[in-house]
């Protein structure tokens, strides 16, 4: 008995062995691939909605921590001419 994640059958299985539904991994095509047997839509949307969020994520903190540089700068400018 293996000790880790997964089951102790993980490690047996390789590409090209079938899944726990009976399906095979192979794809003959490209479109087969994106297909991902019918659920292509949702994986393919999944990872297009993180890399979106993976991209944005950097630029809006960046933005945000302007704006609070900018706003404590104009805050001690006026604080230091009262």
């Amino acid at each position: 008995m293996r000790i880790g994640c997964g089951s102790w059958r993980a490690g047996r299985r390789g590409i090209g062995h079938e899944t726990a539904r009976g399906h095979d991994m192979n794809w003959q095509s490209t479109s087969q691939f994106f297909d991902m047997g019918g659920y292509g839509l949702y994986v393919w949307g999944s990872y297009i909605v993180t890399a979106i969020a993976m991209a944005l994520e950097p630029w809006l903190t960046a933005r945000r921590s302007r704006r609070a540089f900018t706003q404590v700068a104009d805050n001690s400018e006026t604080d230091s001419t009262s």
